[in-house]
Protein backbone atom coordinates (compact mmCIF):
# COMPACT_ATOMS: atom_id res chain seq x y z
CA UNK A 1 0.00 0.00 0.00
CA UNK A 2 1.52 3.30 -0.76
CA UNK A 3 1.70 6.89 1.66
CA UNK A 4 -0.67 8.96 -0.51
CA UNK A 5 -3.71 8.17 -3.37
CA UNK A 6 -4.12 10.84 -5.97
CA UNK A 7 -7.73 10.33 -7.87
CA UNK A 8 -8.72 11.28 -11.10
CA UNK A 9 -11.79 10.42 -13.37
CA UNK A 10 -13.70 10.94 -16.35
CA UNK A 11 -11.44 11.61 -18.98
CA UNK A 12 -13.00 10.39 -21.70
CA UNK A 13 -9.87 10.02 -23.96
CA UNK A 14 -10.80 8.74 -27.84
CA UNK A 15 -13.86 8.14 -29.92
CA UNK A 16 -14.76 8.77 -33.44
CA UNK A 17 -13.46 11.28 -35.32
CA UNK A 18 -14.25 14.80 -34.21
CA UNK A 19 -13.85 12.91 -30.09
CA UNK A 20 -10.01 12.27 -30.71
CA UNK A 21 -10.20 15.75 -29.51
CA UNK A 22 -8.28 15.96 -26.35
CA UNK A 23 -8.70 19.51 -24.85
CA UNK A 24 -6.98 18.76 -21.95
CA UNK A 25 -4.20 17.18 -22.98
CA UNK A 26 -1.26 19.03 -22.43
CA UNK A 27 -2.26 19.49 -18.81
CA UNK A 28 -2.72 15.99 -18.11
CA UNK A 29 0.26 15.14 -19.76
CA UNK A 30 1.60 17.70 -17.31
CA UNK A 31 0.09 16.70 -14.45
CA UNK A 32 1.27 12.80 -15.26
CA UNK A 33 4.76 14.57 -15.27
CA UNK A 34 4.65 16.43 -11.94
CA UNK A 35 3.79 12.95 -10.20
CA UNK A 36 6.46 11.46 -11.90
CA UNK A 37 8.52 13.75 -10.42
CA UNK A 38 7.08 14.03 -6.91
CA UNK A 39 9.48 12.20 -4.28
CA UNK A 40 6.62 9.89 -2.98
CA UNK A 41 5.56 6.53 -2.25
CA UNK A 42 2.04 7.76 -4.21
CA UNK A 43 -0.47 5.68 -6.55
CA UNK A 44 -2.59 7.57 -9.03
CA UNK A 45 -6.33 5.76 -9.04
CA UNK A 46 -8.23 6.65 -12.08
CA UNK A 47 -11.54 5.29 -11.09
CA UNK A 48 -13.59 5.19 -13.88
CA UNK A 49 -14.20 6.65 -17.89
CA UNK A 50 -10.19 6.96 -18.52
CA UNK A 51 -11.37 6.13 -22.22
CA UNK A 52 -14.25 6.46 -24.24
CA UNK A 53 -14.44 3.43 -25.71
CA UNK A 54 -17.83 2.77 -26.57
CA UNK A 55 -17.10 5.92 -28.82
CA UNK A 56 -15.51 4.05 -31.34
CA UNK A 57 -17.71 2.44 -33.55
CA UNK A 58 -14.63 1.26 -36.47
CA UNK A 59 -13.13 -1.43 -34.48
CA UNK A 60 -14.22 -4.00 -32.03
CA UNK A 61 -12.87 -5.07 -28.58
CA UNK A 62 -8.94 -4.79 -27.97
CA UNK A 63 -8.78 -3.37 -31.02
CA UNK A 64 -9.60 -0.23 -29.47
CA UNK A 65 -6.55 -0.46 -28.28
CA UNK A 66 -4.49 0.02 -31.21
CA UNK A 67 -6.77 3.05 -31.99
CA UNK A 68 -6.12 4.60 -29.04
CA UNK A 69 -2.23 4.10 -29.13
CA UNK A 70 -2.12 5.34 -32.27
CA UNK A 71 -3.77 8.28 -31.58
CA UNK A 72 -2.54 9.15 -28.35
CA UNK A 73 1.48 7.60 -28.32
CA UNK A 74 2.68 10.88 -25.70
CA UNK A 75 0.01 9.75 -23.58
CA UNK A 76 1.26 6.29 -23.21
CA UNK A 77 4.77 7.21 -23.27
CA UNK A 78 3.96 9.47 -20.20
CA UNK A 79 2.16 6.90 -18.70
CA UNK A 80 4.71 4.21 -18.84
CA UNK A 81 7.32 7.53 -17.41
CA UNK A 82 5.07 7.65 -14.50
CA UNK A 83 4.90 4.37 -13.58
CA UNK A 84 8.09 3.74 -13.24
CA UNK A 85 7.76 6.30 -10.46
CA UNK A 86 4.60 5.76 -8.80
CA UNK A 87 1.50 3.02 -9.16
CA UNK A 88 -1.12 3.61 -11.57
CA UNK A 89 -4.31 1.79 -11.22
CA UNK A 90 -7.35 1.77 -13.45
CA UNK A 91 -10.70 0.75 -12.87
CA UNK A 92 -13.56 0.43 -15.57
CA UNK A 93 -16.40 2.48 -16.10
CA UNK A 94 -19.06 2.64 -18.29
CA UNK A 95 -17.86 4.07 -21.40
CA UNK A 96 -14.67 1.99 -20.83
CA UNK A 97 -16.58 -0.81 -19.61
CA UNK A 98 -14.96 -3.08 -22.43
CA UNK A 99 -11.88 -3.00 -19.73
CA UNK A 100 -13.91 -5.21 -17.67
CA UNK A 101 -14.63 -7.61 -20.07
CA UNK A 102 -11.66 -8.15 -22.29
CA UNK A 103 -8.52 -9.78 -20.54
CA UNK A 104 -5.84 -8.33 -23.27
CA UNK A 105 -6.49 -5.18 -21.48
CA UNK A 106 -4.66 -6.39 -18.29
CA UNK A 107 -1.68 -7.41 -20.55
CA UNK A 108 -1.62 -4.77 -22.87
CA UNK A 109 -1.92 -1.78 -20.35
CA UNK A 110 0.34 -3.71 -18.16
CA UNK A 111 2.94 -3.03 -20.76
CA UNK A 112 2.84 1.03 -20.14
CA UNK A 113 2.80 0.45 -16.12
CA UNK A 114 -0.78 0.84 -15.64
CA UNK A 115 -2.29 -1.99 -13.82
CA UNK A 116 -6.42 -2.84 -14.77
CA UNK A 117 -8.33 -4.08 -12.01
CA UNK A 118 -11.45 -5.66 -13.80
CA UNK A 119 -13.36 -4.88 -10.24
CA UNK A 120 -16.56 -2.92 -9.71
CA UNK A 121 -15.15 -1.29 -6.97
CA UNK A 122 -11.59 -0.99 -4.65
CA UNK A 123 -10.17 -0.54 -1.51
CA UNK A 124 -7.36 1.35 -0.10
CA UNK A 125 -5.74 1.76 3.41
CA UNK A 126 -4.79 5.26 4.58
CA UNK A 127 -3.63 5.40 8.15
CA UNK A 128 -6.34 3.32 9.94
CA UNK A 129 -8.89 3.58 7.65
CA UNK A 130 -10.10 2.65 4.04
CA UNK A 131 -11.02 4.43 1.54
CA UNK A 132 -13.71 2.60 -0.90
CA UNK A 133 -13.45 3.29 -4.32
CA UNK A 134 -16.06 3.06 -7.77
CA UNK A 135 -16.85 4.71 -10.79
CA UNK A 136 -20.64 4.85 -9.71
CA UNK A 137 -22.28 3.59 -13.31
CA UNK A 138 -23.72 0.64 -10.99
CA UNK A 139 -26.35 3.37 -9.26
CA UNK A 140 -27.39 4.60 -12.62
CA UNK A 141 -30.27 2.66 -14.00
CA UNK A 142 -29.38 3.48 -17.51
CA UNK A 143 -25.56 2.62 -17.68
CA UNK A 144 -25.76 -0.21 -15.00
CA UNK A 145 -24.15 -3.25 -16.05
CA UNK A 146 -26.35 -6.10 -15.28
CA UNK A 147 -23.53 -8.62 -15.37
CA UNK A 148 -20.38 -7.08 -14.83
CA UNK A 149 -17.15 -8.55 -16.88
CA UNK A 150 -19.77 -10.25 -19.72
CA UNK A 151 -18.81 -8.27 -23.12
CA UNK A 152 -22.40 -8.44 -24.17
CA UNK A 153 -24.00 -7.18 -20.75
CA UNK A 154 -24.14 -3.64 -22.25
CA UNK A 155 -26.82 -1.11 -20.53
CA UNK A 156 -29.18 1.58 -22.63
CA UNK A 157 -26.45 4.04 -22.06
CA UNK A 158 -23.99 2.06 -24.49
CA UNK A 159 -27.20 1.56 -27.46
CA UNK A 160 -27.57 5.84 -26.96
CA UNK A 161 -23.69 6.49 -27.45
CA UNK A 162 -23.40 4.25 -29.93
CA UNK A 163 -26.12 5.79 -32.02
CA UNK A 164 -26.06 9.18 -30.86
CA UNK A 165 -22.69 10.03 -29.06
CA UNK A 166 -20.35 8.39 -31.76
CA UNK A 167 -22.56 10.11 -34.56
CA UNK A 168 -22.26 13.54 -33.41
CA UNK A 169 -18.69 13.03 -33.50
CA UNK A 170 -18.65 11.84 -36.59
CA UNK A 171 -21.17 15.25 -37.94
CA UNK A 172 -19.64 17.68 -35.66
CA UNK A 173 -17.43 19.42 -38.45
CA UNK A 174 -19.91 19.73 -41.00
CA UNK A 175 -21.95 22.70 -38.45
CA UNK A 176 -21.00 26.46 -39.12
CA UNK A 177 -19.40 26.03 -35.71
CA UNK A 178 -17.68 22.61 -34.10
CA UNK A 179 -20.00 22.23 -31.46
CA UNK A 180 -21.51 18.90 -31.80
CA UNK A 181 -18.77 16.85 -30.13
CA UNK A 182 -19.46 18.77 -27.01
CA UNK A 183 -22.20 16.18 -26.39
CA UNK A 184 -20.50 14.67 -24.25
CA UNK A 185 -19.93 17.42 -22.23
CA UNK A 186 -24.24 17.61 -21.50
CA UNK A 187 -25.09 16.21 -18.03
CA UNK A 188 -28.02 14.68 -17.39
CA UNK A 189 -29.32 13.64 -21.10
CA UNK A 190 -32.47 14.96 -20.84
CA UNK A 191 -30.87 18.31 -21.34
CA UNK A 192 -29.39 16.90 -24.73
CA UNK A 193 -32.72 18.11 -26.71
CA UNK A 194 -32.47 21.53 -25.57
CA UNK A 195 -29.00 22.06 -26.20
CA UNK A 196 -29.47 20.77 -29.44
CA UNK A 197 -32.13 23.60 -30.08
CA UNK A 198 -29.82 26.39 -28.50
CA UNK A 199 -26.80 25.46 -30.93
CA UNK A 200 -29.37 25.31 -33.93
CA UNK A 201 -30.54 28.72 -32.96
CA UNK A 202 -27.64 30.66 -31.73
CA UNK A 203 -25.34 28.33 -34.32
CA UNK A 204 -26.35 26.78 -36.99
CA UNK A 205 -29.91 29.09 -38.10
CA UNK A 206 -29.41 31.63 -41.32
CA UNK A 207 -28.65 34.63 -39.50
CA UNK A 208 -31.40 36.71 -41.45
CA UNK A 209 -33.89 34.58 -39.82
CA UNK A 210 -32.19 34.45 -36.58
CA UNK A 211 -32.10 38.38 -36.62
CA UNK A 212 -35.92 38.87 -37.58
CA UNK A 213 -37.09 36.25 -35.08
CA UNK A 214 -34.94 37.74 -31.94
CA UNK A 215 -37.54 40.90 -31.85
CA UNK A 216 -40.53 39.12 -31.22
CA UNK A 217 -39.11 36.41 -29.04
CA UNK A 218 -37.82 39.06 -26.80
CA UNK A 219 -41.40 41.16 -27.04
CA UNK A 220 -42.98 37.92 -26.07
CA UNK A 221 -43.61 38.69 -22.43
CA UNK A 222 -45.00 41.92 -23.89
CA UNK A 223 -47.08 40.79 -25.95
CA UNK A 224 -48.48 38.67 -23.90
CA UNK A 225 -49.67 41.50 -21.83
CA UNK A 226 -50.69 42.81 -25.61
CA UNK A 227 -53.07 40.09 -26.33
CA UNK A 228 -55.00 40.72 -22.83
CA UNK A 229 -55.43 44.76 -23.75
CA UNK A 230 -56.38 43.29 -26.75
CA UNK A 231 -58.77 40.93 -25.16
CA UNK A 232 -60.04 43.53 -23.04
CA UNK A 233 -61.10 45.69 -25.99
CA UNK A 234 -62.30 42.70 -27.79
CA UNK A 235 -64.76 41.64 -25.74
CA UNK A 236 -66.01 45.20 -24.59
CA UNK A 237 -64.88 45.20 -21.09
CA UNK A 238 -62.22 47.54 -20.80
CA UNK A 239 -60.85 49.95 -23.66
CA UNK A 240 -58.71 52.28 -22.46
CA UNK A 241 -55.87 50.72 -22.20
CA UNK A 242 -55.69 49.59 -25.74
CA UNK A 243 -56.81 53.19 -26.89
CA UNK A 244 -53.58 54.58 -24.62
CA UNK A 245 -51.24 52.23 -26.09
CA UNK A 246 -52.16 53.37 -29.77
CA UNK A 247 -51.63 56.96 -28.79
CA UNK A 248 -48.35 56.25 -27.01
CA UNK A 249 -47.16 54.22 -30.26
CA UNK A 250 -48.43 56.80 -33.03
CA UNK A 251 -46.64 59.74 -30.32
CA UNK A 252 -43.06 57.84 -31.60
CA UNK A 253 -44.14 57.89 -35.60
CA UNK A 254 -42.77 55.09 -37.90
CA UNK A 255 -40.64 53.72 -34.43
CA UNK A 256 -43.77 52.98 -33.18
CA UNK A 257 -45.30 51.84 -36.02
CA UNK A 258 -42.76 48.94 -36.09
CA UNK A 259 -43.03 47.76 -32.55
CA UNK A 260 -47.08 47.97 -33.15
CA UNK A 261 -46.44 45.50 -35.79
CA UNK A 262 -44.25 43.46 -34.26
CA UNK A 263 -46.24 43.44 -31.05
CA UNK A 264 -49.68 42.33 -33.95
CA UNK A 265 -46.75 39.87 -35.00
CA UNK A 266 -47.12 38.50 -31.14
CA UNK A 267 -50.39 38.12 -31.43
CA UNK A 268 -50.92 36.42 -34.16
CA UNK A 269 -48.47 33.78 -33.12
CA UNK A 270 -49.54 33.52 -29.73
CA UNK A 271 -53.34 32.96 -30.93
CA UNK A 272 -51.67 29.91 -32.85
CA UNK A 273 -49.72 28.59 -29.86
CA UNK A 274 -52.98 28.47 -27.70
CA UNK A 275 -54.67 27.33 -30.75
CA UNK A 276 -52.23 23.80 -30.96
CA UNK A 277 -51.48 24.24 -27.26
CA UNK A 278 -53.91 21.49 -25.92
CA UNK A 279 -53.60 18.78 -28.91
CA UNK A 280 -49.68 19.66 -28.05
CA UNK A 281 -50.12 19.28 -24.86
CA UNK A 282 -51.69 15.81 -24.61
CA UNK A 283 -48.87 14.65 -27.20
CA UNK A 284 -45.86 16.13 -25.16
CA UNK A 285 -47.98 14.30 -22.33
CA UNK A 286 -47.77 10.70 -23.95
CA UNK A 287 -44.26 11.50 -25.49
CA UNK A 288 -43.51 11.84 -22.00
CA UNK A 289 -44.82 8.83 -20.20
CA UNK A 290 -43.42 6.36 -23.15
CA UNK A 291 -40.21 7.84 -22.45
CA UNK A 292 -40.77 7.55 -18.75
CA UNK A 293 -41.36 3.73 -19.34
CA UNK A 294 -38.17 3.37 -20.89
CA UNK A 295 -36.48 4.83 -18.32
CA UNK A 296 -35.12 8.05 -20.11
CA UNK A 297 -36.91 10.89 -18.15
CA UNK A 298 -37.09 10.59 -14.77
CA UNK A 299 -40.55 11.73 -12.95
CA UNK A 300 -40.72 14.61 -11.11
CA UNK A 301 -41.40 12.82 -8.04
CA UNK A 302 -37.64 11.10 -8.21
CA UNK A 303 -35.04 12.28 -5.70
CA UNK A 304 -32.14 14.30 -7.22
CA UNK A 305 -29.73 11.94 -8.29
CA UNK A 306 -26.73 12.73 -6.20
CA UNK A 307 -29.09 10.85 -3.51
CA UNK A 308 -28.91 7.54 -4.68
CA UNK A 309 -25.03 7.82 -4.36
CA UNK A 310 -25.44 9.38 -0.78
CA UNK A 311 -27.63 6.05 -0.11
CA UNK A 312 -24.67 3.87 -1.86
CA UNK A 313 -22.11 5.57 0.31
CA UNK A 314 -24.25 5.01 3.46
CA UNK A 315 -24.45 1.41 2.66
CA UNK A 316 -20.72 0.66 2.27
CA UNK A 317 -20.43 2.89 5.82
CA UNK A 318 -23.17 0.48 7.31
CA UNK A 319 -21.48 -2.80 5.62
CA UNK A 320 -17.64 -1.67 6.48
CA UNK A 321 -16.89 0.30 9.67
CA UNK A 322 -13.43 1.28 8.97
CA UNK A 323 -14.21 2.82 5.44
CA UNK A 324 -13.63 6.74 5.66
CA UNK A 325 -14.13 7.77 2.58
CA UNK A 326 -16.26 6.74 -0.36
CA UNK A 327 -14.70 7.88 -3.69
CA UNK A 328 -16.97 8.03 -6.78
CA UNK A 329 -17.34 9.88 -10.43
CA UNK A 330 -19.43 9.57 -13.20
CA UNK A 331 -21.83 12.21 -12.98
CA UNK A 332 -18.91 14.98 -13.65
CA UNK A 333 -19.84 17.12 -10.76
CA UNK A 334 -17.06 17.10 -8.53
CA UNK A 335 -18.13 17.25 -4.71
CA UNK A 336 -17.27 17.09 -1.26
CA UNK A 337 -20.11 15.31 1.36
CA UNK A 338 -19.72 14.94 5.01
CA UNK A 339 -21.90 12.24 6.23
CA UNK A 340 -21.53 11.25 10.05
CA UNK A 341 -17.86 12.51 10.15
CA UNK A 342 -17.51 10.37 6.87
CA UNK A 343 -16.86 11.50 3.80
CA UNK A 344 -17.87 10.98 0.33
CA UNK A 345 -15.83 12.37 -2.83
CA UNK A 346 -16.82 13.21 -6.69
CA UNK A 347 -14.07 13.14 -8.38
CA UNK A 348 -15.53 15.42 -11.45
CA UNK A 349 -14.35 15.16 -14.94
CA UNK A 350 -11.51 16.90 -17.37
CA UNK A 351 -14.03 17.65 -20.14
CA UNK A 352 -15.64 20.65 -20.38
CA UNK A 353 -18.50 21.42 -18.04
CA UNK A 354 -21.74 23.20 -19.51
CA UNK A 355 -23.83 25.67 -17.48
CA UNK A 356 -27.30 26.77 -18.75
CA UNK A 357 -28.56 30.24 -18.29
CA UNK A 358 -31.86 31.56 -19.29
CA UNK A 359 -32.09 34.30 -21.62
CA UNK A 360 -33.00 37.86 -19.23
CA UNK A 361 -36.16 38.81 -21.43
CA UNK A 362 -38.50 36.69 -24.00
CA UNK A 363 -38.95 32.60 -24.58
CA UNK A 364 -35.31 32.71 -26.60
CA UNK A 365 -33.56 29.03 -26.00
CA UNK A 366 -31.13 28.60 -23.61
CA UNK A 367 -27.50 29.77 -23.56
CA UNK A 368 -24.91 26.75 -22.36
CA UNK A 369 -21.38 28.13 -20.77
CA UNK A 370 -18.41 26.34 -21.13
CA UNK A 371 -16.23 25.90 -18.75
CA UNK A 372 -13.51 23.33 -17.48
CA UNK A 373 -12.64 22.14 -13.91
CA UNK A 374 -9.87 20.33 -13.92
CA UNK A 375 -9.33 19.31 -10.47
CA UNK A 376 -7.69 15.93 -8.74
CA UNK A 377 -8.12 14.90 -4.74
CA UNK A 378 -4.98 14.10 -3.01
CA UNK A 379 -5.46 11.16 0.25
CA UNK A 380 -2.51 10.82 2.90
CA UNK A 381 -2.48 9.84 6.65
CA UNK A 382 -2.88 12.62 9.03
CA UNK A 383 -2.51 12.60 12.48
CA UNK A 384 -4.16 9.70 14.92
CA UNK A 385 -4.22 7.22 12.22
CA UNK A 386 -7.11 10.14 10.47
CA UNK A 387 -7.67 10.88 6.83
CA UNK A 388 -6.16 13.69 5.37
CA UNK A 389 -8.30 14.62 1.94
CA UNK A 390 -7.07 17.68 -0.35
CA UNK A 391 -8.19 18.98 -3.45
CA UNK A 392 -6.53 20.34 -6.16
CA UNK A 393 -7.59 22.37 -9.23
CA UNK A 394 -5.69 22.61 -12.27
CA UNK A 395 -5.48 26.10 -14.06
CA UNK A 396 -7.08 26.11 -17.64
CA UNK A 397 -8.95 29.09 -19.20
CA UNK A 398 -12.38 28.70 -20.42
CA UNK A 399 -13.48 28.51 -24.12
CA UNK A 400 -14.86 31.86 -23.93
CA UNK A 401 -16.93 30.43 -27.35
CA UNK A 402 -20.12 32.23 -26.55
CA UNK A 403 -21.77 34.02 -29.92
CA UNK A 404 -22.21 38.03 -29.30
CA UNK A 405 -25.74 37.23 -28.69
CA UNK A 406 -25.54 34.57 -26.44
CA UNK A 407 -23.69 37.20 -24.15
CA UNK A 408 -26.11 39.78 -24.99
CA UNK A 409 -29.20 38.03 -23.84
CA UNK A 410 -27.75 36.42 -20.51
CA UNK A 411 -25.45 37.10 -17.89
CA UNK A 412 -22.68 35.14 -17.72
CA UNK A 413 -23.17 32.26 -14.74
CA UNK A 414 -22.07 33.20 -11.30
CA UNK A 415 -18.43 30.72 -9.94
CA UNK A 416 -18.86 27.39 -8.78
CA UNK A 417 -18.55 27.51 -5.04
CA UNK A 418 -15.30 25.97 -4.12
CA UNK A 419 -14.92 22.81 -2.79
CA UNK A 420 -13.05 23.04 0.61
CA UNK A 421 -8.62 22.37 0.10
CA UNK A 422 -8.23 20.26 3.20
CA UNK A 423 -10.76 18.14 5.14
CA UNK A 424 -9.79 15.64 7.65
CA UNK A 425 -12.06 12.46 8.10
CA UNK A 426 -11.77 10.28 11.60
CA UNK A 427 -10.37 7.21 11.06
CA UNK A 428 -12.08 4.39 12.57
CA UNK A 429 -12.69 5.50 15.99
CA UNK A 430 -16.45 5.51 17.40
CA UNK A 431 -18.56 7.86 15.35
CA UNK A 432 -21.85 9.18 16.64
CA UNK A 433 -25.27 10.07 14.48
CA UNK A 434 -24.15 13.04 12.60
CA UNK A 435 -26.22 15.42 10.16
CA UNK A 436 -25.54 15.47 6.89
CA UNK A 437 -23.48 18.36 5.93
CA UNK A 438 -22.54 19.00 2.25
CA UNK A 439 -20.26 21.07 -0.14
CA UNK A 440 -20.74 21.02 -3.57
CA UNK A 441 -19.60 22.71 -6.82
CA UNK A 442 -23.37 23.77 -8.39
Amino acid sequence: MADVYYFISDLHVGGDEQLRQVDFLDELLAFLGDLEERDEDAELIINGDAFGLWEFTEVEGPAKFDALLDRYPELFEQLEATGRAVSITLIPGNHDYELAAYPEYVDRLAEYNVTLEQEVSIERTVGDSLVHVEHGMQEDPNNRTPDFGNPYANPPGYFVNRQITSRAGQLSDRGKYNWLKDIQAVTPMTEIPEWLVSNYFYREMSSWLRFSVVPFFLLFNIGVLYVAIFALDWFDVWSLPLTLVEELLGSFGPAGRLVELVLAGNLVMIVLILAISVPLAVFVWDARRTLRRFGLVRPSTEREPVEKYLDRARDVFASEPRVAVYVYGHTHRPSVTEIDERLVVNTGTWLKRLRRVDPLLGVLPPVYYAAYQLNYFRLSAADDGDVLVEYEVIEKSDPDDETVLQRLLTRPPRRRKELPEKTVVNGSRERGPQPDRSEVTE
